[in-house]
């Protein structure tokens, strides 16, 4: 079954959607680090063990590469689906 040029259309609409909410995340996601390293320095600068604060660090560096990866994918798939649908 072939697929429509309006159903080309609307999975393009679609990832264009998923690709802002990606950004959106993503950019929380660097928040959220930046955030957690102030909690760390502040813990180490009382003299605290920041431990558990620092390896947050890393499981939330670790899965913003795992956003900006699918981030990736998105605009793989938008690139495949502006060719589907032609110049707009």
């Amino acid at each position: 079954m072939a697929i429509s040029l309006a159903e080309w259309t609307e999975q393009l609409d679609s990832e264009r959607r998923h690709l802002i909410r990606a950004d959106r995340d993503i950019e929380e996601g660097w928040q959220r680090i930046r955030d957690q390293e102030d909690r760390a320095r502040e813990l180490n600068a009382g003299g605290r063990d920041a431990h558990q604060a620092e390896r947050l660090v890393e499981v939330l560096k670790q899965t913003l590469t795992e956003w900006l990866r699918h981030r990736a994918l998105i605009e793989q798939r938008i690139a495949y689906l502006r060719q589907q649908v032609g110049p707009e």
